[in-house]
């Protein structure tokens, strides 16, 4: 049975059924007990039943039987055996399957600041009808620390994500943020053949009012100074474009806006793009937005240089080798 499906008689009771999952340790999970790596992610099981499957040896470390005071190292292996659990979290508490999400999503670890490769689909923080976020879920796993976003991704976008963990790290990467000095970049796939070459689009957007809880943005001379540079990576003859955009302002959905006003809008995206682009898309296998935030760079105060960079996830990489290989027009 896979995650997703659903135990009929367990669902009566109230109960939802796992398969059989397995995990490999990280190094920041390192050291943990085995009892509290599993309550982390399995909180809505009684602590007396997860003690019970430890001592029953149907959850396995390295293929061994262990205790629950088992001290993880880094890539050992674990296998969790299907167990039922409540089909409604308890309050306050983020999904089981969100919160193995976010934990595999820690691509970068330091003292003062944490990367999430975060997915699409995922919001950065809860509101607007989202109850649980990245933010969220990385809390609940690390209640200890004191995290805070350093900025947003669109729930649709993929990559890079930054997460302070004090109060010091937050003020100096927002003051980075407002000096220009903490540069980020994302890859885009867009509707048709480029034509502008490396170009800085600097053109005012305007938030207007909410849509069914959504925000709407649109070009307006009044509006806040946005400003992004294209460049473009890989042509796929008139069809499509892949471009890398560098964001030198931060407004909500600057790039998605931009390219539209460019007459060039991204794939998939279902708020700004074309219709009629987006459907031909799926013959390609694009299922969601092509927008993915690759890198970010900055120099911390002292001088030390910062830099990271996520690959395109899976689903969007597989796009663009479909494309690669079909005729182009």
């Amino acid at each position: 049975m896979s995650y997703a499906e659903v135990d009929v008689s367990a669902q009566q009771s109230g109960e939802v059924r796992q398969g059989v999952r397995h995990f490999e340790v990280t190094e920041n999970e390192a050291g943990q007990r085995l009892d509290n790596f599993l309550h982390k992610l399995l909180g809505d099981l009684p602590r007396s039943r997860l003690y019970r499957v430890i001592r029953k040896g149907e959850v396995r470390v390295n293929g061994h039987r262990v205790g629950p005071d088992t001290r993880l190292q880094a890539r050992d292996k674990i296998r969790i055996p299907p167990v039922r659990i409540s089909a409604t979290p308890e309050p306050g508490r983020p999904p089981v399957a969100l919160l193995e999400t976010l934990r595999r999503a820690v691509v970068h670890e330091e003292a003062d600041l944490l990367v999430i490769d975060k997915p699409s689909g995922v919001a950065a923080h809860g509101g607007s009808g989202i109850s649980f976020g990245a933010i969220e879920a990385l809390r609940w796993l690390r209640p200890d620390e004191t995290l805070e976003l350093v900025h947003r991704l669109d729930r649709d976008t993929s990559g890079c994500l930054l997460v302070a963990r004090n109060r010091g790290a937050l003020r100096t990467l927002h003051a980075l943020i407002r000096h220009g000095e903490l540069e980020k970049r994302y890859l885009a796939l867009l509707q048709g053949k480029w034509e502008l070459g490396r170009k800085r689009i600097d053109v005012p957007l305007r938030t207007d009012a909410r849509v069914r809880g959504e925000r709407t943005v649109r070009v307006d001379p009044h509006g806040k100074a946005s400003v992004s540079e294209f460049r473009p990576v890989q042509f796929f003859g008139k069809r499509a474009t892949l471009v890398e955009v560098t964001l030198l302002t931060g407004r909500t959905h600057q790039i998605r806006v931009h390219a539209r006003h460019a007459g060039n809008p991204v794939a998939g995206d279902e708020k700004y793009g074309d219709a009629e682009f987006n459907s031909a898309l799926r013959a390609f296998g694009l299922s969601r937005m092509f927008l993915h935030a690759h890198s970010v760079s900055f120099q911390w105060p002292g001088g030390s240089e910062f830099s990271v960079n996520t690959p395109l996830a899976p689903e969007l990489a597989s796009v663009i080798d479909a494309l690669g290989t079909r005729p182009r027009r």
